[in-house]
């Protein structure tokens, strides 16, 4: 298997596209899980409401990765 991607998979082979793509990913799962995480403490399942936030710090912490990356990038 290739460890290069050709676009056969993505459809793209802009890797900058891929990596925008990656931090929107998170950037949209975080905010999907603030609304699942208030969902469970409306509903008084504070154990389910820490899944989701530690879920979403993961996501935070993946578009900020992304976000770093994309920016050392883009600078060169």
């Amino acid at each position: 298997m290739s460890t290069t991607e050709t676009g056969q998979v993505t459809g793209t082979k802009d890797k900058d596209y891929n990596l925008i793509w990656f931090t929107e990913a998170c950037l949209n799962n975080a905010l999907r899980l603030e609304t699942y995480a208030q969902d469970a403490e409306r509903d008084g399942d504070d154990d389910l409401a820490e899944f989701f936030r530690r879920a979403q710090a993961e996501s935070r912490k993946g578009a900020d990765q992304g976000k770093q990356m994309l920016a050392q990038r883009l600078s060169r």
